[in-house]
C-alpha cells in the first residue's frame, strides 16, 4: 500500500500527517519533535489554531538536529476566513510563514468556505452574538491564494471542509490558474463521505481526513454521543489484528487512497498511530467499517449554519 498520495506528476503527499488542532502551546512542539522521530513527514497545521510559532520551533529543531531536511517535509496550512480580501490574504499568509519559520508552504488550503468580515475576532460578532459575514468570497481569497504559487511561496492550493458544489464552483471560476489539488474534510466510520470522496478522485482533488477518531477530546462533546474508540463493532476488528483501535481507523483511511491527520500530544500515540503500514484490513472487514456511517458530525460547526456558504447542507 502506497505510503503517499499523488498531486501531480512531479508531487506526492504522505498519506500520514500529524493534527496539531487543539494541540495547546506548551504541548504541540514536543509533539511534532516526537512525531519527525518516529518518521511523520506530513504536520498539518492552520492560522486558526494559534499555535505555528511553537509548531515552527519543532521543525526548526529538527532541521538543525539533521533528523530531518526541509524538503522531506510536507507542510500544511489553512488561510482564515477573515483573510479573503485579496490584500489581507497575503498578510495571514506571511504571518503563518513567519511562525512557522519555513520560506514555504507545500500545501496551503482555505480553511472554511464562508467569508467573515475582516478584524481582529477569528469570529466576529454583533451586538446580538449574530456571526458577521464578509464581502469578499472564498473565488476572491482564491486569487490571492494563486499569487503566492506564481511567487515561489507555496507549492499547491486546496479547500478544506467544501462540498461538491463549493468546489465545482471554484474549479469553474473564469481564469482560474491553479486548481485545487486537496480537499480535507471530516471523515471517520460514522461519516464516511463515499460521494464526496467518489467526486474529488473523479476530478484529481486528493481527500485528507480530520477527526479520523472522532475527536474524543472535542470541548463540545454531549453525554450520549457515538464514540469511535469505544464502538464494539471496531474492537472487534482490532482485537483480530493484534491493533488498538486508532491503527484501526487509521489504516481504513489509508485502504480508501485517503489521507489521514490523527491528533495526539502523548508521545506512545504518536509513534502507535504511525505503526500502520505492516498490516491490512480485508475487504470484508472495510465492507464492514463502511457500513457504520450515520452521517454524524463532530465538527459540525453549527453556529455557521444559516450562513450563506455554509458547506453542510448539501448531502456532499
Amino acid at each position: 500500500m502506497a505510503s503517499f498520495l499523488k498531486l501531480s506528476d512531479s508531487a506526492k503527499m504522505p498519506i500520514v500527517g500529524l493534527g496539531t488542532w487543539q494541540a495547546r502551546p506548551g504541548k504541540v512542539e514536543e509533539a511534532v519533535k516526537v512525531a519527525i522521530d518516529a518518521g511523520y513527514r506530513h504536520i498539518d497545521c492552520a492560522y486558526l489554531y494559534e499555535n505555528e510559532d511553537e509548531v515552527g520551533t519543532a521543525i526548526q529543531e529538527k532541521i538543525r538536529e539533521n533528523v530531518v531536511k526541509r524538503e522531506d517535509l510536507f507542510i500544511v496550512s489553512k488561510l482564515w476566513s477573515t483573510f479573503f480580501e485579496k490584500n489581507l490574504v497575503k498578510e495571514a499568509f506571511q504571518k503563518t510563514l513567519k511562525d512557522l519559520k519555513l520560506d514555504y508552504l507545500d500545501l496551503y488550503l482555505i480553511h472554511f468556505p464562508q467569508g467573515l468580515k475582516p478584524g481582529k475576532e477569528l469570529i466576529p460578532k454583533d451586538a446580538n452574538g449574530k456571526i458577521i459575514t464578509g464581502k469578499a468570497t472564498f473565488l476572491d481569497a482564491w486569487e490571492g491564494m494563486e499569487e503566492l504559487v506564481d511567487k515561489g511561496l507555496v507549492k499547491f492550493l486546496g479547500v478544506s471542509n467544501f462540498n461538491h458544489f463549493q468546489i465545482e464552483q471554484l474549479l469553474n471560476k473564469p481564469g482560474l490558474k491553479h486548481k485545487p489539488v486537496n480537499n480535507q474534510v471530516e471523515c471517520h466510520p460514522y461519516l464516511t463521505q463515499d460521494k464526496l470522496i467518489q467526486y474529488c478522485h473523479s476530478k484529481n482533488i486528493t481527500v485528507t481526513a480530520y477527526c479520523p477518531l472522532g475527536s474524543p477530546e472535542r470541548p463540545w462533546a454531549k453525554p450520549g454521543e457515538p464514540s469511535l474508540l469505544e464502538d464494539p463493532r471496531i474492537k472487534e476488528i482490532a482485537a483480530k489484528h493484534k491493533r488498538s483501535i486508532a491503527q484501526v481507523l487509521i489504516r481504513f483511511h489509508i485502504q480508501r487512497n485517503v489521507a489521514v491527520i490523527p491528533k495526539s500530544v502523548t508521545p506512545a500515540h504518536i509513534i502507535e498511530n504511525f505503526k500502520v503500514f505492516d498490516f491490512s484490513l480485508s475487504n470484508e472487514e472495510m465492507t464492514t467499517i463502511l457500513s457504520f456511517n450515520r452521517n454524524w458530525r463532530c465538527c459540525s460547526l453549527f453556529q455557521f449554519a444559516l450562513l450563506s456558504d455554509y458547506p453542510f447542507n448539501a448531502e456532499y
